[in-house]
């Protein structure tokens, strides 16, 4: 297994503006240090955040990145991304090709309009109270590694679920754009294989770093110093900087960082039951096991 130098987390926002408030980036290094915050003037934004990963890439940096966001949409259960759609993608970079190409005219990575096309809009549940017929109804349709995520202690929403404070749906579209835009440059797993040199990408959920370092249920959000340093003790790691102001985005940024080093070096989540029946359609996320 390979060992990496620096590990980092990537707290992503799907929000439609140029600079998204939830968007943080925190790195650390081996040991027990703590990680730090990466500043950027004004916010990043998600275009700085890609320019920041091809920086990694040309640097060839020993660098391990945890994307808070799914990769992929459901496509077990219905052997289809969109069941009923002709000419659909058969796997994730197809995916991330139809997502940036269908929002090529909308500005900062955005994806609202790829919910709002016809073709795909019967299958998300969107502002305003339209839920479209393929949608399902109840929760909606969930990837074979968010049914996992549950026996984690950790409560998913369906990518299809635009709606609500816990959706993911618009990260999640954003993210596939960044995704696409990296092909041949940031290898992702578990689509592709782990180089021997250079980063590396992988979807994480930062309630299962959370669940980690033993912030109870319903508590995963941490936004107080005090907190934020019992989780990361619990980690491995030395106490934080003190930040200027606390979110749960730079918390959740730090303290994934360091869940991620703690747990990067463990076999057995590279390669967890059920991963080679979803490698190219679903991905996984890194740590359910």
């Amino acid at each position: 297994m390979r060992k990496f130098a620096r590990f980092a987390c990537i707290d992503w926002s799907g929000q439609a503006v140029a600079r998204p408030k939830g968007l943080a980036v925190a790195v650390c290094v081996s040991a027990d240090s703590a990680p730090e915050l990466v500043a950027r003037a004004n916010g990043w934004s998600r275009e700085d955040v890609l320019d920041w990963l091809i920086e990694q890439a040309r640097a060839e940096a020993d660098l391990i990145v945890g994307l808070d966001l799914s990769p992929a949409l459901p496509f077990a259960d219905a052997d289809a991304y969109f069941p009923g759609v002709a000419g659909q993608p058969q796997d994730a970079r197809e995916l991330w090709r139809l997502v940036d190409e269908t929002c090529a005219n909308e500005p900062h990575l955005g994806a609202s309009s790829f919910a709002d096309h016809p073709a795909f809009s019967p299958h998300f549940r969107r502002h305003g109270r339209r839920e479209g017929a393929a949608f399902g109804g109840g929760t909606g349709r969930f990837r074979a590694v968010e049914h996992r995520q549950r026996e984690c202690g950790v409560s998913p929403v369906s990518c299809f679920n635009l709606v609500g404070a816990a959706q993911v749906g618009k990260s999640s579209l954003t993210g596939m754009r960044v995704l696409h835009r990296l092909a041949g440059r940031v290898p992702v797993w578990p689509f592709d294989p782990v180089p021997e040199r250079g980063p590396l990408i992988v979807e994480i959920y930062t309630s299962i770093a959370a669940r980690a370092a033993g912030v109870r249920k319903g508590r995963s959000k941490l936004r107080d110093g005090e907190s934020l340093d019992a989780a990361l003790a619990q980690l491995g790691s030395k106490p934080h900087r003190p930040l200027p102001r606390y979110d749960d985005h730079s918390t959740d940024a730090i303290l994934t960082a360091a869940w991620l080093r703690a747990v990067a070096h463990d076999p057995a989540l590279w390669n967890p039951p059920g991963l080679e029946a979803v490698r190219h359609t679903e991905g996984w996320t890194f740590g359910a096991r």
